[in-house]
């Protein structure tokens, strides 16, 4: 997607993340050893950043047990889609467990390919009927931390993350 997309995205994401921070593949590794609080766990992120040599540090454990989970500091996702509009990105849930991995930890981090940032709603959901075409079958849309102010003053973490980082990685960078 242009740069302004990502820009505007990354704007967006003042509002309502604790960090953002745009990388080459290269740098992902750094990016992620200034956010990632262990332990931590991770799922792997997939075919976009594999064809980039995009990994997670070592310390990410991959496949967590329930346990390694009770115990996370930080979880670490892919994101399939970012929408510049509102600093939301979308956490597809696989069986390698993308969902509890975002959800359960206190801080979550989502990588995020600039090339899977679309401009707004309408855009990321002709994006998402595209994956349920090819069989994805539910996303899950994150705009920072989990909040509620249902019983009086708002209290983030309740049901999800205290904490988002997002990196984008930058393919041409």
């Amino acid at each position: 997607m242009g740069t302004q997309t990502v820009e505007r995205f990354e704007e967006s994401l003042q509002g309502v993340a604790d960090s953002c921070r745009r990388v080459a593949p290269s740098g992902v590794q750094d990016a992620l050893a200034e956010v990632v609080i262990e332990p931590a766990v991770g799922v792997p992120l997939g075919p976009t950043f594999d064809e980039l040599d995009v990994t997670l540090p070592e310390s990410v454990v991959v496949d967590p047990s329930v346990a390694e989970l009770d115990a996370a500091a930080t979880g670490v996702t892919p994101a399939g889609l970012g929408i510049a509009d509102y600093g939301t990105v979308t956490v597809q849930s696989r069986a390698d467990g993308d969902e509890l991995v975002s959800l359960y930890p206190k801080r979550h981090v989502s990588v995020l390919s600039a090339d899977d940032v679309v401009p707004d709603m309408p855009a990321a959901f002709e994006r998402l009927e595209e994956a349920f075409d090819a069989g994805t079958t539910t996303h899950v849309l994150e705009t920072g931390p989990s909040a509620t102010a249902d019983m009086g003053s708002l209290v983030q973490g309740v049901h999800g993350p205290e904490q988002v980082h997002v990196v984008v990685v930058e393919p041409d960078a």
